[in-house]
């Protein structure tokens, strides 16, 4: 009597872990990860208590999943359409509506644990959750879809300078760089998957460039961000800051010309330039 028992009882936990599984697919957890240790990491070097930077982080992450769980319930209907095997509702792992709740569930979290970090602070970075959620839902498909990501990557630093005592306004430099940065994202999202949209009738800013322009545009705005990150802050840069934007551009020149017979090379490149960025933003000092 005893098997059955355990046999029975043992479905619905079975079922309840694939749910788990495919929630954690659906929410895009590689981008949700890294944004969420990066902003920590930028809480810590900036100088945010412990606790706050545990607030911040929390904040960010319950953002990222609901923008990350947002777009996969919204795109649920194209991608089943379009055959994308390994999309967690596509394969039937978790159901769009459930996804949908999760991703209403974390923005619901968002919203206090925001404004835990203090009044203009929580305001900026939910301005910023609210631009990539307009992308999910609309802005995508559009020419400026490009925006949401430069608004969203531009609020971030700035909810962490928000979150100092004080609550101090950000310094330009990092703002106009996490901008520069988000576009960059943008373009570096899309080119691996660039003719699989275009196939399925996906419209946004970079489908329009095309392949090719996109190949070419991809460096400009993360070298851009390299060089107001260096050249930026008050005083003259040191010698670490002018080897890195030295680096980066060098890496980018050569991505942008191995890219023409291997296209990897670009997006390879771009992702090293990012990594140059990402070092010098937790590199720097006086993000407010």
């Amino acid at each position: 009597m005893g098997t059955p028992e355990q046999s029975t009882a043992g479905v619905p936990a079975s079922r309840w872990a694939d749910r788990a599984r495919g929630l954690a697919g659906a929410c895009h957890p590689g981008p949700v990860v890294a944004v969420t240790a990066l902003i920590a990491g930028l809480a810590v070097t900036a100088g945010q208590g412990a606790g706050r930077c545990v607030l911040t982080a929390a904040a960010v992450l319950t953002g990222q999943l609901s923008v990350g769980w947002c777009n996969d319930a919204f795109d649920a209907g194209r991608d089943t359409a379009a055959g994308r095997r390994g999309k967690p509702v596509v394969d039937g792992t978790v159901g769009a509506t459930e996804v949908w709740v999760a991703a209403y569930a974390a923005l619901a979290l968002c919203v206090p644990l925001s404004f835990a970090c203090g009044l203009w602070a929580g305001a900026v970075h939910l301005a910023g959750v609210a631009a990539a959620w307009a992308y999910d839902l609309r802005l995508k498909a559009t020419a400026w879809s490009w925006a949401p990501y430069a608004v969203g990557f531009a609020t971030l630093p700035a909810f962490v300078a928000l979150g100092l005592p004080g609550h101090p306004w950000p310094a330009w430099w990092v703002v106009t760089a996490g901008a520069l940065l988000g576009v960059g994202a943008h373009l570096g999202d899309v080119l691996p998957d660039i003719r699989g949209d275009l196939a399925t009738g996906v419209r946004g800013w970079p489908h329009r460039l095309g392949p090719d322009g996109v190949r070419l545009l991809l460096p400009v705005p993360l070298v851009a961000a390299s060089a107001v990150l260096v050249l930026g802050p008050a005083g003259p840069p040191d010698s670490w800051g002018v080897a890195a934007l030295a680096v980066a551009v060098l890496v980018a020149v050569a991505g942008a010309v191995l890219g023409r017979r291997w296209e990897r090379s670009a997006f390879a490149a771009a992702v090293s330039v990012a990594v140059v960025d990402v070092t010098l933003l937790l590199h720097g000092t006086g993000i407010a």
